[in-house]
């Protein structure tokens, strides 16, 4: 009966030796998780819209910058008696004021749609907005913005952009820019209509084949977006599928109406040559 006690005994002793042991091997490994979150957390401090929110903070979010107000304000002045510059500002305020900006901290897919915004709306009234037009033809505008959209979403620059905030500034400046300029030379009036088109067209075709990569991407790629949508129920690389999928598809609708004006405007031109 002792030798039996004896053993229980022995083996209760053992496995409670290896339930520390392994408890102790499991430690470091759940303290690493949680310092690497620590540290991404830290680094997500130093993003211009602000650390990633919890779902239940988004809606008290809104970035209050006084200079981009002041920026917004001089551009409402500026524009105010052009009403497709004042929609664009209107927009712009939307992806950087509004809790949109902190909300793409967090999800890269908020992050797509601020740039559709961007490239896809903003720039268009803008271009719409500034009356002197300029003299070179749709390539080179279109090549420098398809260029600088997948410059920007590869992931050293992007995740440079969310570290720090000048490279971030340069990221929003140059895709907007690039926009305008492409959208400024698609809607001159003394392009070939058919020409310009086909760039409208093509423009949204490269966007739309960016968007498919990342969403048959077998991995998520982006480090700045590693944890936070887990807070919001997604996994990294699901959150990025729906990223690419917003490229892939809505971000067309704006193409497929500048096509439909362009394609409209082009057959009442016809059809006014023809009756003459």
């Amino acid at each position: 009966m002792q030798s039996l006690c004896s053993i229980i005994g022995q083996q209760s002793i053992r496995a409670k030796l290896t339930f520390e042991l392994w408890h102790s091997l499991r430690l470091p490994s759940e303290l690493s998780d949680t310092l690497d979150r620590q540290e991404e957390a830290l680094k997500l401090d130093s993003i211009y819209c602000g650390p990633p929110p919890l779902p239940e903070d988004l809606w008290s979010s809104w970035n209050l910058d006084p200079l981009l107000l002041a920026t917004l304000i001089g551009m409402t002045i500026l524009f105010r008696r052009a009403p497709s510059g004042l929609a664009a500002v209107a927009i712009l305020a939307v992806a950087f004021v509004s809790p949109l900006c902190a909300l793409s901290s967090a999800l890269f897919s908020a992050r797509v749609v601020h740039h559709v915004l961007l490239i896809a709306a903003a720039a268009p009234l803008l271009a719409m907005a500034l009356r002197r037009q300029p003299s070179h033809g749709i390539a080179l505008p279109f090549v420098a913005s398809a260029l600088v959209l997948w410059g920007w979403h590869h992931p050293v620059a992007y995740d440079l952009a969310l570290a720090n905030v000048a490279v971030y500034w340069l990221m929003q400046i140059s895709l907007l820019t690039s926009a305008v300029w492409f959208w400024r030379t698609v809607l001159r009036s003394d392009n070939v209509p058919v020409e310009r088109l086909v760039y409208v067209v093509a423009c949204f075709a490269q966007m739309g084949m960016l968007g498919a990569l990342l969403t048959f991407a077998p991995n998520a790629l982006y480090a700045a977006h590693a944890f936070a949508p887990l807070d919001w129920g997604l996994t990294p690389l699901r959150d990025q599928q729906f990223g690419g999928l917003i490229m892939w598809v809505p971000a067309g609708i704006p193409y497929a109406v500048a096509a439909t004006l362009l394609a409209r405007r082009s057959w009442s031109r016809l059809a006014g040559g023809a009756a003459c």
